[in-house]
């Protein structure tokens, strides 16, 4: 861990939408990062889900994280704008998650987390998991990116020819690292074609 001084925050919120495994990976990614700290925030439902999709209990997740705050505590130090954090993301990010975040109703501590992010104009970045959309669900994406936040759903990447799930999950993890400024080695990168390529 670095010092006080050199230490970067990064609120990690898991909510109640498929995808448990997005927000699980980018703890693992994050636990090894130099000079970062995690703070984990769990919805009811993303307890659920990271048991039913992943078999991950309460512990193991919590362990993947410097600190955990209890989704009910809203007088927690994430909860606050005076808290120094360079950067929040929800993976995955479920439509009502979405919808309060979009609407100011910070009604849990996850949702109160995004609120201040996006209140001291601090990166907020939204993995929303949902399909198909409908208005109400569009509606509240552009909300939150008129308000400062960037939606970035969790998409395969087909040109980079991944072999496996995790090289799926991978991708999408890499991306939102690159969103918020934290140098990684879990994707390639795309090189390019050959000009002459058919």
């Amino acid at each position: 861990m670095a010092d006080a001084a050199n230490l970067r925050r990064v609120i990690v919120g898991i909510s109640g939408a498929s995808g448990a495994v997005y927000g699980a990976r980018m703890l693992q990614v994050l636990q090894g990062q130099s000079g970062i700290e995690t703070h984990l925030v769990v919805s009811d439902a993303g307890w659920r889900n990271l048991r039913h999709e992943l078999d991950m209990d309460r512990p193991a997740v919590e362990a993947l994280a410097h600190r955990v705050h209890d989704l009910h505590n809203v007088g927690a130090a994430i909860a606050s704008g005076s808290f120094d954090c360079h950067a929040m993301v929800v993976a995955p990010c479920s439509m009502r998650t979405l919808a309060a975040v979009a609407h100011g109703l910070a009604d849990n501590l996850l949702t109160r987390a995004a609120d201040v992010a996006l209140k001291e104009r601090r990166r907020l970045v939204l993995m929303v998991r949902e399909t198909p959309l409908h208005l109400v669900h569009l509606r509240n994406m552009v909300t939150v990116t008129e308000l400062g936040a960037i939606v970035c759903p969790p998409l395969p990447a087909f040109y980079l020819r991944p072999t496996t799930l995790g090289d799926v999950v991978d991708y999408s993890v890499a991306r939102v690292l690159d969103l918020i400024g934290v140098a990684h080695q879990i994707a390639p990168r795309w090189e390019g074609l050959d000009i002459d390529a058919p």
